[in-house]
């Protein structure tokens, strides 16, 4: 049998011929890119700024490293700092001259047993020329906040900073006062004194990012402090500070500390040691989730801070105790033994399995 062939087809190459008997290949997207390929942070903004208030805070501030160091942790987590020491060793300076080396509002509150919340959040008054009642700003309307002796106050009073350092807003007779940008409380206590003094509460003392228990300085800072000034008795050299940061690179800090990157063991980590606090027989209370994104932030901060981009399991462990020591108690028990806080911490951080 003949089959007469059309001759006006043209006939198909042999690409044509292969696209018509093999079907196409779909298109897949690209695997994620690995973890040492993601796309890096630039931190030097964060390293500059950290630079220049160390070198600011050295010409009257001797040693207190760590100090200095998780005060500026948490301007740039954007939390609130308690600092813990007997008197006399610069916790009320080094506040003051890290607010002056800020260009931002600053004020101080001395705290006082008749203190009422109106000294501190302000009042409405009652205007004669207006016939209108208008409200006065008390001192905490700034953004660097210097509490001194925050345990020298009532309940009362101390509850009035409740809402001021949670939600950044103060509520007077129905209207809401919002905070300006930055808003940064600082508060100082002594741990020895009893006599007019008033515990703060678990809920005060969790609203504080950190806790920073300041110890005495070595033998060596004594004899520089007092090289320093044995002819300078007013420490006149605190006048000579400049202001090396403002509101906007504080603002910009923040947003780099918020994308450094923290893998998922890591946070893992993190949850593993809270959840151990909740569980442990020598705690009577254990930590809130709020400690647990207080590690995550701090531990970002202290990492920018050290020129990475990345935290490691150092950075966790560093600001683990200070970020939990003022949020969990001891049971009885462990009190009477003399056991510490710090002693429980460490045990908990050892006993966890560190993520590779």
């Amino acid at each position: 049998m003949h089959i007469e062939e059309n001759k006006d087809m043209d006939p198909l190459t042999p690409s044509e011929e292969q696209e018509i008997s093999e079907p196409k290949e779909e298109i897949q997207s690209p695997p994620p890119l690995p973890e040492w390929d993601r796309p890096r942070i630039d931190v030097t903004k964060i390293n500059d700024a950290v630079e220049k208030i160390r070198a600011e805070l050295s010409k009257v501030i001797v040693g207190q490293n760590e100090l200095i160091e998780l005060l500026l942790a948490g301007i740039f987590s954007g939390g609130h700092i308690l600092l813990e020491g007997v008197p006399g060793i610069a916790k009320t300076l080094t506040a003051k001259l890290l607010a002056q080396t800020i260009e931002v509002g600053f004020s101080r509150i001395q705290f006082t047993p008749d203190l009422m919340p109106s000294d501190v959040i302000g009042t409405t008054v009652f205007n004669m020329q207006t016939s209108k009642f208008t409200f006065n700003e008390g001192p905490v309307f700034s953004n660097v906040i210097l509490i001194d002796e925050i345990n020298r106050a009532p309940a009362k009073t101390q509850a009035a900073l409740f809402e001021v350092m949670e939600e950044y807003q103060v509520t007077v007779d129905g209207v809401t006062y919002p905070m300006s940008f930055p808003f940064f409380v600082i508060a100082t206590q002594n741990p020895i004194e009893q006599e007019g003094t008033y515990k703060l509460p678990e809920a005060q003392l969790d609203r504080f990012l950190m806790k920073i228990n300041l110890q005495y300085p070595s033998l060596e800072e004594e004899k520089v402090i007092l090289r320093r000034f044995r002819s300078d008795f007013k420490i006149s050299q605190k006048t000579e500070m400049d202001k090396v940061f403002n509101a906007e690179e504080i603002r910009s800090c923040q947003e780099i500390v918020e994308k450094v990157y923290i893998k998922d063991q890591l946070l893992d980590y993190i949850a593993a040691i809270i959840h151990d606090t909740r569980n442990n027989g020598d705690l009577f209370l254990g930590a809130s989730p709020r400690a647990s994104l207080a590690i995550m932030k701090t531990a970002k901060a202290v990492a920018a801070m050290n020129g990475r981009d990345y935290v490691t399991p150092d950075d966790i462990q560093y600001v683990a105790y200070p970020v939990m020591n003022h949020r969990i108690i001891l049971t009885p028990e462990r009190e009477m033994e003399g056991y510490d806080t710090r002693d429980v911490i460490k045990e908990i951080v050892q006993k966890i399995e560190v993520p590779r």
